[in-house]
């Protein structure tokens, strides 16, 4: 125990004198565990359960909430009352049930409790809003929401209003549009939802018209009861129509928490492959800047074995500043990831309106993180205490290198590590259970490459000898830099492993992501290109339809705006103009439902981009336009006009059809002719926009002017892929950076008496800033090309069985319709290429350059 006390006081007394190797220690231990407490921490508070979501939806005493569906229907509903199905098609009655009859069936007291959606008139235009409708005074709703500031509506021209409707201008005392007739109300509170903070609310009394035309959405009520109701008082209940939320049931539920997502198993396994990847990259990138202090101790430590110490003394030293270091990061980290959690999940909900409950803090994960730390920093400091144990005091104290020479490295079991993880890749992106989930099969793939990742660790000390050997070929920069490296390979081995692993994921990342990304746009395809903006009105007249044209124009000066003609039946409704795309070489696989418009020849220029002569000649003469041959029988397209409301198609007919290019990759459909829809007896009306951007307060703005506007936006998803690359190597470039500085320093300690020399014999500024960028260079170089072809295996093992094949069960089973891995070219150059250029230029423009004479011990 003395000798175990001795090596902390040791280490505390070197973490305080080498400020900053500790602190670069304890950022690179301490940053992962932050993150990953930060997320624990953030995920916990903001899973809102049922039990937690009581209060925001009875209160503190009403012991149901009973929403009343049409008489007649025999439901089915979730255990915590927030949906149901309907079983029985019985007689319908959709009048609201009369409170009396509700009281005939639920004993107690009863008070009308009412949500939906409004329109409101913000200072910065429409948008929406929920709606509550509860009289907040009652004692039964006590809880259900928070008074801020003022008071509860107490009359049917009042509203009260959650914070974040004061954040978008509306001010208690002041009055506020509601409705589509934009019905002014006198705002006198302001309230806070106790799970959603960031939720825009209305709160007015019962019977005040807030729903449009005073249409009701559903008749609920809060009620108190003399005896809670039980699993059967809601079975009950459900057979006559009623779906019920129990505060009894809900409490009683012993999983109350449960819902979509990974099962416990499969988390618990993308837990564990994490925690083994985190210590992996953790310890290498820390293996380097234990090993610089290894260098600056070296006389400490040759003194330590010149009065006695033991070869164990000398690694219990270096292993005490794993200890010390990684424990004092890991509780730092702790610390902080759970502020951090606390803070992003306090911003998150009051800006992005996330559900938020009561502070959480996971304590089992947060320490088995913060103990996931602690072995990281003590896996970091196991080789340099190996080291430290091998050196020759006498050497150092001389004042010469303090590195034993290693044994040849052997390349065997890292092949053989190697070829095992190859094989179990493949296997288990071949070999994967097709009735599993994809996450599973990612997880299989994710685990299997563990013993690859391990191999080519195992690989670099050889790899790194191998290279030392190329040095007399190299310019002399390069030379001296590879030949250091070669020298001292076990430190450079694991900063260049560091830069291998973090390689290695992001390239896997990279082709999986962007192959799943390729296959989605393959199998559906954008009607318009991204961030397009349908406006349709069916069931509106001339004049309800040019307002909408001019509060777009007005709400989107300057924007693209297209109008055409849409398909209805004879009732006004619309019909939705649909094509079959099938597959081709794949005779039995389902079939894709894709709709094209009607328009002319500006709604083609819209959709391609461009003005074509050929293609819009064709649509005069009455042909369609596709932009995907699988839409194709022939030379024409097979049209079918389906009703919203389902059932049998409304209409099928034949149109002649050429093919021409859309405007964007990700884009499939077309365009039909107005005359063809016509002809086959559809009548058509302009009731349909197209517009190149969308705005926030349009939605709002078009459901003022009638209910029956809808708006669609076409995704981006190239921004999305860019944005998902862009965060894979951004990650990548700090851990690849920080790696080959940890490695670049330590080499520049070591060949400070070259580089010296180097200057005295005539030697430039500007070489001694070669030879420290050839390092870097070097460092990040060789863990780039050695991470690239294991990050492409694993890529495409990825994109197997999730981004790169469509499965179906058919009368024969599974069958595989096609295989696709998307490699991101450029995003692997900028990994392979850029980011060890950039290493080399901020390595070489930080180098020192002035000469510090130094007395040579011979």
């Amino acid at each position: 125990m003395s000798a175990v006390r001795a090596a902390l006081r040791l280490s505390w007394r070197d973490m305080l004198r080498a400020k900053g190797r500790s602190a670069l220690i304890m950022i690179m231990v301490g940053l992962p565990v932050l993150a990953v407490t930060a997320l624990f921490t953030l995920n916990a508070t903001t899973e809102v359960t049922m039990r937690e979501q009581l209060t925001s939806r009875l209160g503190e005493v009403a012991d149901a909430r009973i929403v009343t569906f049409p008489k007649g229907k025999v439901l089915e509903q979730d255990f915590a009352g927030n949906s149901a199905i309907e079983k029985d098609a019985g007689p319908l009655a959709m009048q609201p049930w009369p409170p009396g009859d509700v009281a005939a069936l639920v004993k107690g007291r009863l008070i009308p409790y009412d949500m939906g959606t409004v329109s409101v008139l913000l200072p910065e235009g429409h948008d929406w809003a929920d709606s509550l409708l509860l009289d907040l005074r009652d004692p039964l709703a006590r809880g259900v929401r928070r008074l801020v500031e003022g008071r509860f509506p107490a009359a049917p021209g009042e509203v009260a209003v959650t914070p974040a409707l004061v954040d978008a201008g509306v001010r208690v005392g002041g009055t506020i549009g509601v409705t589509r007739r934009d019905a002014p109300a006198r705002v006198v509170g302001v309230m806070e939802h106790p799970t959603r903070p960031g939720i825009r609310e209305v709160a007015a009394l019962p019977g005040a018209t807030l729903e449009e035309d005073g249409e009701e959405s559903g008749v609920g009520w809060l009620a108190e009861t003399p005896a809670p109701l039980s699993l059967a008082d809601v079975a009950r209940l459900n057979r006559q129509g009623l779906l019920v939320a129990s505060r009894a049931v809900i409490e009683d539920e012993p999983r109350p928490d449960y819902g979509y997502g990974l099962s416990f198993d499969e988390g618990a396994s993308w837990a564990a492959v994490g925690a083994v990847l985190i210590v992996t990259e953790t310890a290498l990138l820390a293996g380097p800047a234990f090993a610089v202090g290894l260098r600056r101790r070296g006389r400490e430590l040759a003194l330590i074995a010149a009065q006695g110490g033991s070869a164990a003394h000398l690694r219990l030293v270096v292993l005490a500043d794993g200890l010390l270091l990684g424990g004092v990061a890991a509780a730092l980290g702790t610390a902080g990831g759970i502020g951090v959690g606390l803070l992003a999940e306090s911003i998150a909900a009051r800006t992005l309106d996330w559900q938020s409950g009561p502070p959480e803090i996971p304590w089992p994960q947060v320490l088995g993180v913060a103990l996931l730390g602690l072995v990281s920093a003590l896996a970091a400091a196991l080789v340099p205490a190996v080291s430290a144990a091998r050196q020759d005091p006498v050497q150092v104290l001389a004042g010469r290198s303090a590195e034993a020479r290693g044994r040849p490295a052997r390349p065997l079991p890292g092949l053989v590590l190697a070829v095992l993880g190859l094989g179990a890749v493949a296997l288990a992106a071949w070999k994967g259970d097709v009735a599993a989930t994809v996450a599973s099969i990612r997880l299989s793939v994710v685990a299997s490459s563990i013993p690859l990742v391990f191999g080519l660790v195992a690989l670099m000390p050889w790899l790194v000898q191998i290279t030392g050997r190329w040095a007399a070929r190299l310019p002399l920069p390069l030379r001296l830099s590879v030949r250091d490296a070669g020298r001292h390979r076990t430190r450079t081995a694991s900063a260049v492993a560091a830069v291998m692993a973090a390689t290695m994921g992001a390239v896997a990342i990279g082709i999986g992501y962007s192959s799943s990304h390729a296959v989605r746009m393959l199998q559906y395809p954008g009607e318009t290109p991204p961030g397009t903006l349908w406006i349709s009105a069916p069931g509106t007249d001339d004049g309800t339809w040019a307002k909408v044209k001019a509060e777009a124009e007005r709400l989107m000066p300057g924007a693209a705006l297209v109008p055409g003609p849409l398909a209805l039946d004879a009732k006004g409704r619309e019909l939705r103009l649909t094509v079959q795309q099938v597959p081709k070489g794949c005779g039995k696989c389902p079939v894709t439902i894709r709709d094209l418009p009607a328009g002319d020849d500006r709604l083609l220029a819209f959709l391609q981009g461009r003005r074509d002569p050929v293609a819009a000649a064709a649509l005069a003469s009455g042909k369609a336009v596709v932009f995907d041959p699988r839409l194709m029988r022939g030379d024409k397209v097979e049209v079918s006009a389906w009703r919203s409301t389902g059932g049998e198609a409304a209409a099928r007919f034949t149109v002649p059809a050429v093919l021409a290019t859309a405007g964007d990759p990700s884009q499939g459909g077309g365009v039909l002719p107005a005359s063809a829809v016509t002809a086959a007896g559809i009548r058509t009306a302009e009731r349909r926009l197209f517009a190149d951007r969308t705005e926030r307060q349009l939605t709002g703005a078009m459901y003022a002017l009638s209910e029956k506007v809808s708006l669609h936006a076409t995704t981006n998803h190239e921004q999305e892929l860019l944005l998902t690359l862009s965060a894979a190597l951004a990650l990548a470039v700090v851990v690849v950076l920080g790696g080959t500085f940890a490695a670049t320093g330590l080499a520049v300690a070591d060949m400070r008496r070259d580089l010296d020399t180097l200057s005295a014999v005539g030697g430039r500024p500007l070489t001694r800033r070669l030879v420290v960028a050839s390092q870097a260079g070097y460092v990040a170089g060789l863990g780039a090309l050695t991470g690239l072809p294991g990050g492409l295996l694993v890529g495409l093992a990825l994109s197997w069985p999730t981004g790169g094949t469509t499965r179906w069960t058919g009368l024969s089973g599974f069958d595989v319709v096609f295989v696709s891995g998307s490699v991101p070219w450029l995003y692997l150059a900028a990994l392979v290429v850029g980011v060890p250029a950039l290493a080399a230029l901020l390595a070489g423009l930080c180098a020192r350059t002035r000469l510090v004479l130094a007395r040579r011990v011979t």
